[in-house]
């Protein structure tokens, strides 16, 4: 697994380089957004640890340049903790977000969860990819199947309201646009729909898609996630109609 760490603070940058090293991970270290964003123009990786506070490109300007790059999970790194900071982290494609200073145990475990969700978004990706080849040069195929419709038995689909949720490929279209979700956006909606009239509390909503232990704080970054969900699915995000508020109990689809 390789990952890449742009943190300004070198001092920081280094003891993150070395603490990921020692878990078995191949690391690259750079020092500003711009750098980063080159760096990435040429090289894959499982996931990149971004400062916010950076020279040049900051933080949230790099990564809405590496989403146009990369679909590797991006971990923001920053000492701003106001909920307006983290909002904008995630709405700029940004999947996680950890305050500094930071426990270095707490880092390593949100890297991992990061780069698991991620190893199994890039496994379907490509188990698609290779159902739908073998169909396009089997001349005993059905033509249709090579297709990505609803109709197309390769796929699976979710209908719900004006959304079309396409499981195979992980893409959602509303009223036939397709939706620029994250990773975690795309998880958080198929969860919900696929078990609609559930309520799902943020705790659970946390564990079944970070895949990682409720801990103190995590409710908020639930609710950041929610909010820019429904700003993207939602005709009316402050009058939610397909992800609905359960108060004091959680969300659920209906």
């Amino acid at each position: 697994m390789r990952l890449l760490v742009a943190e300004d603070e070198r001092d920081l940058n280094e003891i993150i380089l070395q603490k990921l090293k020692s878990e078995g991970y191949s690391v690259d270290a750079c020092y500003d957004g711009a750098e980063a964003m080159d760096i990435l123009s040429y090289t894959e990786y499982d996931a990149v640890l971004l400062d916010i506070m950076m020279p040049g490109p900051n933080g949230y300007q790099t990564c809405r340049k590496i989403r146009e790059l990369s679909n590797a999970p991006i971990l923001f790194l920053s000492a701003r903790t106001k909920e307006s900071d983290k909002t904008l982290g995630f709405s700029s494609g940004g999947d996680d977000y950890l305050a500094k200073p930071f426990s270095y145990n707490e880092l390593i475990s949100r890297s991992k969860a990061l780069i698991r969700r991620y190893q199994v978004y890039k496994g379907k990706n490509e188990s698609c990819n290779q159902s739908i080849n073998s169909a396009s040069v089997n001349p005993t195929a059905d033509p249709i199947a090579s297709t990505s419709n609803a109709s197309d038995s390769r796929h699976r689909i979710l209908l719900f309201h004006n959304l079309e949720i396409n499981q195979t490929v992980r893409e959602v279209h509303k009223n036939g646009q397709l939706l620029d979700l994250t990773e975690t956006e795309y998880s958080m909606l198929e969860l919900l729909v696929a078990n609609r009239h559930q309520t799902f509390s943020a705790q659970r909503l946390f564990e079944s898609v970070w895949q990682e232990p409720y801990y103190y704080g995590a409710n908020n970054t639930v609710t950041v996630h929610i909010r820019n969900l429904r700003s993207k699915v939602e005709d009316d995000p402050g009058n939610p109609e397909l992800i609905k508020t359960v108060w004091g109990k959680g969300y659920r689809c209906d």
